[in-house]
């Protein structure tokens, strides 16, 4: 049985968030735990943020063993973007687009081992 967490509205975009659930996907959680607190980038925090939390629902809400879990599948889709301007030169603006994305992440129970 999987057990997934869901983190909505994470404030980074979905294209540097991705590099980093790449990392874990497949992994046993404790290896993808040391993996996370070793990454020096900022979507490593809402990552491991998230995977905490998957650890949670699966040991409070499933009675499972959280040793055995594993990061069955870890995938960031797009949510919608802030748009600003910025004051140019001359008179004119820039777009700055403040992306978010929703971040979910699936935890199974490694069966046999």
């Amino acid at each position: 049985m999987s057990v997934k967490a869901i983190y909505r509205f994470a404030p980074l975009s979905a294209q540097k968030c991705r590099l980093v659930a790449d990392q874990i996907r497949g992994q046993r959680v404790v290896k993808a735990v040391d993996i996370l607190k070793y990454t020096e980038k900022k979507a490593a925090d809402v990552v491991l943020k998230t995977l905490f939390s998957a650890m949670a629902n699966a040991e409070n809400n499933n009675g499972m063993d959280v040793d055995q879990l594993f990061v069955s599948s870890i995938y960031v889709d797009e949510a919608f973007t802030i748009k600003r301007f910025r004051a140019r030169a001359k008179g004119r603006g820039n777009r700055i687009s403040k992306r978010r994305s929703h971040l979910t992440v699936v935890v199974d129970e490694k069966k046999g081992s």
